[in-house]
C-alpha cells in the first residue's frame, strides 16, 4: 500500500451517484494530476461506475472506499481494483484483507485498533474521522510509540488543513472530497474538478 500512494499525496474521495458521470469525473481528476481514485461503495452507482473507469480511463489507479465487508472485498477483487479501502476494522475484515492480493487500507482512530491491525501485519492505516478524532495533534502523538506506521487522514481534512496533515511525517498522503464535490458533478462541471485537482497537486507540491 505505501508504495502505491509513493508520490500521491491526495487521493480524491468520490461517490457517484450516476454512471455517466464515472468516466469523465475520472478523466478531469487525472488530467489534473491526481491519479489515485478511491471510489466509495456507497451509492448504486458505484460498482459499474468503478467498472467503466477501470476500462476506459488507463491512466487512473482505482480503488474501492467504505469497504464494510467480506463480500465488498471480493467484490473489488472482482473488478480489478488496485487497492481497497475501510473505514474501520473488524476481526472478520481484517482476516479476508489479509487473504486478499488486493493491497488493503484498514481504517482506525484509535491506539487498540492500530495495534490490532499491526497484529495483522498492516503498517498503513486510515486515520477517519480525523479531525472528529483529534487530527494531527494525535497523529503527532502516535509517531513516538509507532515511528514506522504511515496514515492517510480522512474526514474533514480540506484545502484549509490538508497541509497540516502533509507536514507530518507519518502521514503518507490525505483523502478527501473537497475536490470531487457532489455538486459539481451532479452539474458535470468537469473543468472546474480539474482546476480543483491541480490545485491539490500543488498544495502538496
Amino acid at each position: 500500500m505505501r508504495n502505491l500512494l509513493a508520490g500521491h499525496s491526495v487521493i480524491p474521495v468520490i461517490t457517484l451517484d450516476r454512471v455517466e458521470d464515472a468516466v469523465p469525473l475520472a478523466e478531469a481528476l487525472v488530467a489534473g494530476g491526481l491519479k489515485v481514485l478511491e471510489v466509495t461503495l456507497r451509492t448504486e452507482a458505484a460498482v459499474e461506475g468503478i467498472r467503466q473507469i477501470v476500462n476506459h480511463v488507463p491512466d487512473a489507479i482505482v480503488g474501492t472506499g467504505t469497504v464494510c465487508t467480506e463480500q465488498q472485498i471480493k467484490l473489488s477483487e472482482d473488478l480489478g481494483c488496485q487497492f481497497m479501502i475501510s473505514p474501520g476494522a473488524t476481526e472478520s475484515l481484517l482476516q479476508a484483507g489479509e487473504r486478499s492480493t488486493v493491497p488493503f487500507l484498514p481504517g482506525i482512530s484509535s491506539v487498540s485498533e492500530l495495534m490490532r491491525g499491526m497484529e495483522y501485519g498492516h503498517r498503513n492505516f486510515k486515520f477517519f474521522p480525523a479531525e472528529a478524532a483529534g487530527g494531527p495533534p494525535v497523529l503527532k502523538a502516535m509517531a513516538g510509540p509507532f515511528g514506522d506506521i504511515g496514515f492517510c487522514p480522512t474526514g474533514g481534512v480540506g484545502l484549509h488543513n490538508a497541509m497540516e496533515y502533509l507536514a507530518l511525517p507519518n502521514v503518507l498522503c490525505v483523502g478527501g472530497s473537497w475536490i470531487a464535490q457532489a455538486k459539481l458533478i451532479n452539474e458535470q462541471r468537469w473543468s472546474e474538478i480539474e482546476t480543483l485537482a491541480r490545485e491539490a497537486c500543488e498544495l502538496a507540491n
